[in-house]
């Protein structure tokens, strides 16, 4: 895979514009993070579950995994897959593939050997750096990072082109197989970084502990953007338990936490014993963010609290610093230095303010392309550059956009469309109710009835729960008619709430 080869469907002028307004650094990953290890290699790149390394340190890393990498055959515009637990060396061997103008494509630990074989086969992948033992599960050779360790030769890194390939996250969505989304370098820098910029306050840096996997969508903003772009300090850990976070919070005293809302609601619950006065900025992103939730998070951590919405496919919109508390579970005004959000009906036509449409976005973060599935770029992608998300939301008139649900997300009972998101809003501000998600069932009578998956602080039943929801305005025929009560609502390995899981517990 190069940028010969590798068609972006983001017209070409678009992109300059965007360079000539500044909008991209014109850089490549590995170019900018070198400069970033020239104005301060002592400074801590990472602290991990081992300690902390700088930017020296993680660039020596780096390099010798790239002189290892080319003594086992892999060059410029090859695509090596990683499967490597948050730390150290999955950073550096995202910036290793960078120095050899390759592109890499992490999935996190946790995905089975088919979701492995797929991706692999699928991306054309020459090799797999992974911790656990992949031999035989893909058709390449799988590299330890200790085997890329070794004692290597000199290495000179190649400068790729900022707008070619660089990166493949990877969407599991809803489709059958996992999506692959190709991002060039000024996408990740430029788009995906103006959005990390506008969450550090003034003259304050950046000290970034990210609760997701690295490899997810929401985790690629680690080693590109808060080491590349920002010359930050990045906070990982390779398995997130609410314990373990908040003895790393007071540890390694980050500004900002990025999670998912499931992840901090475990936090809440957890006894106010650790020093967490060094947080500036809470961002949930990867699921809707409720009121009570968010107000939780102010009242503990004593910070702002922005509300993230976005995806693999190219699109990001979050709300500001200085918004008022009542927006934070919106998702605030649409950021030009990352992405345009129009609102459109089933011909792509604009809708008015106040009315409901799909959600469609293109800017400097937009994607080149899926990789792998051309049906995808001619559903999902448009002749001029946009992505249709699939998602639905609402512009009010002072230009906020709420997401209000997905096309393909709704339950259809006898007939009739619920959106779970509008309900789980709505169940998450009850008292005793810690957690939800709701999941339709099969019926025979109706064809689907909804089930709340709830995680509580008290007692619910669905008469108590029912009450609440029409006192909140919601219609009757959308109240759950199940519930099933669960210790924790399970996570998929990318740190999102896992609703595959919970439609066969609640089946």
């Amino acid at each position: 895979m190069t940028a010969t080869t590798v068609r972006d469907l983001v017209p070409a002028e678009l992109r300059h514009r965007w360079a000539e307004q500044g909008r991209y650094p014109d850089r490549d990953i590995y170019d900018l993070f070198s400069l970033r290890v020239f104005l301060r290699p002592e400074q801590a790149a990472v602290i991990d579950d081992d300690g902390e390394v700088s930017y020296a340190e993680l660039n020596e890393l780096a390099l010798l995994m790239a002189a290892n990498l080319r003594r086992h055959g892999v060059g410029a515009g090859d695509v090596v897959a990683t499967q490597l637990a948050n730390g150290r060396h999955a950073c550096a061997a995202d910036l290793a593939v960078a120095a050899l103008g390759g592109v890499v494509l992490p999935f996190p630990v946790g995905r089975g050997s088919h979701e492995a074989r797929s991706l692999v086969t699928r991306s054309g992948a020459v090799a797999v750096i992974a911790d656990e033992d992949l031999a035989g599960a893909v058709p390449c050779p799988v590299l330890t990072p200790r085997e890329l360790l070794a004692p290597a030769g000199a290495f000179t890194p190649v400068r790729s082109d900022p707008n070619g390939p660089a990166r493949i996250l990877v969407s599991s969505g809803s489709e059958a197989e996992p999506k692959m989304v190709l991002y060039s370098h000024n996408a990740l820098l430029g788009g995906r970084g103006a959005f990390v910029g506008r969450l550090i306050p003034p003259g304050e840096e950046l000290r970034a502990l990210f609760l997701v996997p690295l490899a997810s969508s929401f985790g690629s903003n680690g080693t590109t953007v808060t080491l590349a772009r920002h010359g930050g300090t990045l906070v990982v850990q390779r398995k997130f338990t609410p314990e373990s976070t908040l003895d790393l919070i007071e540890r390694a005293r980050p500004t900002h936490l990025f999670g998912v809302p499931t992840m901090f609601r475990m936090l809440l619950d957890q006894p106010r014993t650790s020093d967490t006065s060094s947080i500036r900025v809470i961002a949930p992103g990867g699921a809707q963010l409720d009121a009570t939730t968010a107000q939780a998070c102010r009242d503990a951590f004593g910070c702002t609290v922005v509300n993230v919405y976005g995806s693999a496919d190219g699109v990001n919109c979050h709300t500001a610093l200085d918004d008022p508390a009542e927006r934070t579970t919106g998702a605030g005004r649409p950021n030009p230095a990352v992405a345009e959000i129009r609102l459109v009906d089933d011909a792509l036509q604009p809708v008015p303010v106040g009315t409901a449409g799909e959600i469609i976005a293109r800017g400097p973060m937009s994607p080149m392309r899926y990789v792998g599935d051309d049906d995808l770029n001619a559903r999902y992608r448009t002749p001029d550059g946009w992505v249709r998300t699939g998602d639905l939301g609402v512009f009010d008139s002072d230009g906020y956009l709420t997401v209000v649900g997905r096309r393909k997300d709704v339950v259809i009972r006898g007939g009739a469309n619920i959106s779970p998101a509008e309900v789980e809003q709505a169940i998450a501000a009850h008292p005793a109710i810690r957690d939800v998600a709701c999941v339709g069932v099969p019926d025979e009578l109706m064809g689907e009835r909804l089930c709340a998956c709830l995680v509580l602080t008290g007692e619910v039943g669905v008469e108590c729960l029912s009450e609440f929801l029409a006192a909140a305005g919601i219609a009757r025929f959308k109240h759950p008619e199940r519930l099933l009560v669960l210790d924790e609502l399970p996570l998929s390995p990318a740190g999102k709430v896992d609703k595959e899981v919970l439609r066969r517990l609640a089946r």
